[in-house]
């Protein structure tokens, strides 16, 4: 339905888009991400019609939108913008009319009042019929043009930031509505800043990132830590959420590394959170041996730290303890939590520092990194002394 092909867009000497592909096939929802002046705006206009392409090419339903006229383009795909400024005083009602305009001509005046009513009540908008559009709150306002894109009946919608004037109880519902109307046939594409929103809601997602589509596929397989940090700058934390089963996302503010490897001995939540902030604070950490299903383990997964693991309700085989130990050997402080038990090797085994909490709420950062710094001022210390 959407093919966008090798598209570039520059304003002036600033180049905008460059060399970008995507496609979104009709009864599918695809999520536009990408940190602030990507340019996912600028992709949105220029399917849309409204920017030119520099170079490349936009088709709708295999048509090319440079040879459409407005009103072509307005009958096969929808935008509903991120500005819900309107310039004059309409009443709701007529504004979700104007999503009428593409399918009458000229001269015709009659009245055209069920998908209009439809398209109102889908967003549960139609008490406000009545109402000028300049009394709206932002999200009134947002969900009026939501219903002005439905009235238009284009098999595409667009959205820029559908949700971000919504609290949130309408940015679920107009987002469930979005991917409904995926499933009915039509071909959704949004533009949303909320990455846990557009994991939960989206069948796919693209990320948007200096002008280039940085990466396409699943939200699972968008989300990475790594390329989030390149796109946004920040370092981030992965984890499910356990209601909804989708990827959700946590920026943290992680300091520089330390150059000092801890391992972890214990298990639980009060291991899973000493493990937390020891990322945090730029240690390296590892963990083991712990039961697979754990959250200790789970936690070393999201940071990407070394975890050992064994199957749950069974003693660890002499393989597992032996690569346990070799990361508790090349740490440089063992940190002991409610007296986990220690992986025996054949090395030497660094500064053992115990940490006792009685549950993860109690785990303070600065205790934390305390202990590190204290088993590393063992180290330090000469054997004979």
């Amino acid at each position: 339905m959407i093919d966008v092909d090798d598209v570039a867009v520059a304003f002036g000497d600033v180049g905008v888009l460059e060399g970008v592909d995507l496609a979104v096939d009709r009864g599918e929802f695809v999520g536009l991400v990408g940190p602030n002046g990507a340019g996912k705006t600028t992709l949105l206009r220029s399917i849309n019609g409204v920017v030119d392409a520099d170079a490349g090419s936009v088709r709708l339903d295999g048509d090319p939108v440079t040879g459409l006229g407005t009103r072509a383009v307005s009958r096969r795909v929808a935008t509903v913008p991120q500005d819900t400024h309107l310039g004059f005083a309409f009443s709701a009602e007529a504004v979700v009319e104007m999503g009428r305009t593409p399918h009458r001509s000229r001269l015709e005046w009659t009245a055209d009042s069920e998908p209009v009513a439809e398209a109102m009540a889908r967003t549960e908008t139609s008490h406000l019929a009545d109402r000028a559009v300049d009394d709206l709150s932002g999200g009134e306002r947002q969900r009026v043009l939501v219903a002005r894109a439905l009235a238009q009946d284009a098999p595409a919608l667009l959205l820029d930031e559908p949700t971000a004037s919504l609290d949130i109880n309408h940015q679920v519902r107009v987002l469930d509505l979005a991917r409904d109307l995926a499933a009915d046939g039509h071909a959704v594409l949004a533009a949303i800043h909320d990455l846990d929103l557009a994991a939960r809601f989206c069948d796919r997602l693209a990320m948007l990132h200096d002008g280039v589509i940085a990466a396409a596929g699943t939200p699972e397989a968008v989300l990475e830590s790594e390329r989030l940090a390149e796109a946004f700058g920040t370092e981030t934390v992965l984890q499910t959420n356990p209601v909804t089963g989708a990827p959700t996302v946590s920026a943290v503010d992680r300091e520089e590394s330390r150059g000092a490897a801890v391992h972890v001995a214990g298990h639980g939540e009060v291991a899973a959170r000493v493990l937390g902030v020891l990322w945090q604070a730029g240690f390296d950490a590892s963990v083991g041996v712990v039961p697979a299903g754990d959250v200790a383990a789970s936690a070393a997964r999201r940071l990407a730290q070394p975890v050992v693991t064994t199957e749950a309700f069974s003693a660890p085989d002499s393989a597992t303890v032996d690569r346990a130990a070799a990361h508790l050997e090349a740490a440089d402080v063992c940190l002991r939590v409610n007296d986990g038990p220690l992986p025996v090797g054949d090395g030497v085994r660094p500064p053992v520092v115990d940490v006792a909490v009685e549950d993860r709420d109690a785990v303070s950062r600065s205790d934390v990194v305390e202990a590190v710094v204290a088993g590393l001022e063992r180290r330090q210390v000469p054997a004979d002394d």
